[in-house]
């Protein structure tokens, strides 16, 4: 997470992408995994005992992809389930080179010890929310989460906000990361132009500020597009060791290209809602980014 005060101001201006809002959203959901969870609760591992209620034997990737997981995560969190005793691990019958989980007594144990610190992440993403306000965030994401959403997802991911969030968040990044592959830059890309498009030169301190995002990751996306031509560094004169990020003429033109694209794939997010349902989720989301 970056440190700092938010800006306000550029929080609206970006707010017109709703991709940023979710990206920045799902900053803090990260970021509250890390605060929050006591060692030896694993957000991941609480999802996938969640899948596994009932009874149910599933694949590693069955599970993954209700759970909104990469496959390397599932590998790893069933070895640590399996260690642990929460699961017991088998090859799958219909497909040898995988494998099935079934949860123990244990692992049904665990999700239900689990399942409060889950909620703490919850409270800790929305403080100062009213119940009210709560449980509509819920509804709208849902609104938007329902049709990616596989039919038998766990009641308590879809009452989730945290996983909600996170959700939306990687369906938008991975349909805009596959848009902008022609104008040759990423969702992560886009954010940073878009904010130096807004505030003019401004060092890379500010703008990791800006982006809500860590020194180490501002430093890749700024040589990144310093390699594109997209930005240059320049030194000011009154003071040599601070260098300002200045858009160069070539990111006008990727701008005029890639800014289309994201008002459309947000237009299309979000056709399920409202104007004052759009509204609400925004305002709300706001609220989650800016709140200290």
């Amino acid at each position: 997470m970056g440190e700092g005060p938010e800006n306000p101001d550029l929080i609206d201006f970006l707010g017109q992408f709703p991709g940023h809002l979710f990206w920045r959203a799902a900053a803090r959901v990260t970021g509250a995994l890390s605060d929050v969870l006591p060692p030896g609760v694993d957000i991941h591992s609480y999802a996938a005992l969640l899948a596994l209620a009932g009874g149910a034997t599933r694949s590693q990737q069955a599970i993954a992809e209700m759970v909104s997981i990469s496959r390397t995560t599932m590998t790893r969190v069933a070895g640590d389930l399996a260690d642990q005793g929460l699961v017991e691990r088998v090859r799958n019958p219909d497909d040898r080179r995988s494998y099935a989980l079934t949860r123990t007594a244990e692992g049904a144990a665990a999700a239900r010890r689990w399942r409060r610190h889950a909620e703490d992440i919850e409270e800790a993403l929305t403080p100062g929310f009213t119940l009210a306000e709560r449980e509509d965030l819920r509804a709208l994401l849902l609104r938007l989460a329902g049709p990616q959403l596989p039919v038998n997802t766990p009641e308590p991911l879809l009452e989730s906000i945290p996983f909600l969030i996170a959700r939306i968040h990687a369906a938008m990044h991975a349909t805009f990361l596959d848009l902008l592959v022609p104008v040759g830059i990423e969702p992560r890309h886009f954010g940073a132009l878009i904010a130096l498009q807004a505030t003019g030169p401004i060092s890379q301190a500010e703008l990791a500020r800006a982006l809500g995002v860590s020194g180490p990751m501002i430093v890749q996306m700024v040589d990144d597009l310093e390699e594109r031509g997209l930005l240059e560094r320049r030194r000011l004169t009154t003071d040599r060791r601070t260098q300002m990020l200045h858009l160069t003429d070539a990111a006008g033109s990727t701008l005029s290209r890639a800014t289309p694209m994201a008002v459309g794939k947000s237009e299309r997010l979000l056709i399920s809602l409202s104007q004052p349902e759009t509204d609400r989720l925004m305002n709300l989301l706001r609220r989650i980014i800016t709140t200290p």
